[in-house]
C-alpha cells in the first residue's frame, strides 16, 4: 500500500519537490541532500522516504499533494515524470527480475519474482490506486489533486539534461538555491530501450497501459502518440511544463 505523502517540503526554504519513484528521484534526491544545512544521521540514506522525514533534523518533512496544493502560492514545487510505458518496464526489471523476492507491497498486489510481464501488467492494472505499490503508481495520482497539476515545474525523464538546465533557470528566477549538476545515481537501463519495444509487441497490453495510465499519458505527453511511446526510440524534444506561474518574492 502506497503512502500519500508524496512531496517533499524544505521547511528553512520556499522549496518542494514531488517524488516520483523510477524518474531519476535517487539522482535527485542526492542533488536535494546538497540544500541541506547540518549533516544528516548518521548512516541514514538519501534514497528512503524515512531520511526526508525523519533524519534530516527538522530541515524537510513529507506532505501530501493537498498539502503541496495549499502552499502553491508561497513555495516553488517542481517534480519529474517519465514514459509510464518506459517506467513499468523498469519497475519489472528492477523490482521483478532482479530482486529474488518482491516488496512486501508488491506481494500484496499478487507480484513475485520472475513472473512473466503480461501476468505482472494485469496484476497491476488490476489494482486499484491505494493498494499500489509506489514505484507503479500513475504519476497523475502522486502529482494532481481532483485533476489539477500541483508542481509549478514539470520535466521529463527523457529530457533530463535540457529540462534539469531548465528548472536550475527557474530556481535562480525564485532566488533559491541551484541544485548544480544531477548525480547519476540507481542507473541500470541505459539508452537502449529494445525491451520496451518487446515487452509491448502485444496490442492487448498496450491497451492496458493506455486504460489503466490514461491521466498520465493525457496529463504529461498529450502529445505523444503510443507508437511513440512504445517504440524504444528516444523522444524528441520538448519544454517542460510549467502549468502555474510561481511564486515571486519580491
Amino acid at each position: 500500500m502506497s503512502s500519500n505523502h508524496h512531496f517533499i517540503l524544505f521547511n528553512q526554504l520556499p522549496l518542494i519537490y514531488g517524488r516520483v519513484p523510477k524518474v531519476a528521484n535517487t539522482s535527485i534526491k542526492a542533488a536535494l541532500h546538497r540544500l541541506l544545512q547540518q549533516p544528516p544521521e548518521q548512516g541514514a540514506r538519501s534514497t528512503t522516504d524515512a531520511f526526508w522525514s525523519k533524519s534530516t533534523h527538522g530541515e524537510t518533512r513529507l506532505i501530501s499533494p493537498q498539502e503541496a496544493r495549499s502552499l502553491r502560492g508561497s513555495h516553488f514545487s517542481f517534480s519529474f515524470v517519465r514514459n509510464p510505458f518506459d517506467r513499468l518496464v523498469s519497475a519489472y526489471n528492477n523490482k521483478v527480475l532482479e530482486l529474488e523476492d518482491v516488496t512486501g507491497p508488491m506481494h500484496a498486489m499478487g507480484l513475485r519474482h520472475d513472473m512473466p510481464f503480461a501476468e505482472f501488467l494485469q496484476r497491476v492494472v488490476e489494482t486499484p490506486d491505494e493498494q499500489m505499490d509506489v514505484h507503479l503508481l500513475p504519476q497523475a495520482s502522486m502529482l494532481c489533486v481532483d485533476g489539477q497539476l500541483i508542481p509549478s515545474f514539470v520535466g521529463q525523464m527523457e529530457q533530463m539534461a535540457m529540462h534539469w538546465k531548465a528548472l536550475q533557470v527557474w530556481l535562480r528566477r525564485e532566488r533559491l538555491p541551484e541544485l548544480g549538476s544531477i548525480p547519476s545515481k540507481n542507473v541500470r537501463r541505459g539508452d537502449d530501450r529494445d525491451d520496451l519495444r518487446q515487452l509491448f509487441s502485444d496490442p492487448g497490453l498496450v491497451r492496458l497501459v493506455e486504460d489503466r495510465y490514461a491521466d498520465d499519458l493525457s496529463t504529461f505527453y498529450p502529445t505523444r502518440s503510443i507508437q511513440e511511446l512504445i517504440s524504444g526510440e528516444s523522444l524528441s524534444a520538448c519544454p517542460p511544463q510549467e502549468p502555474f506561474v510561481p511564486w515571486t518574492s519580491s
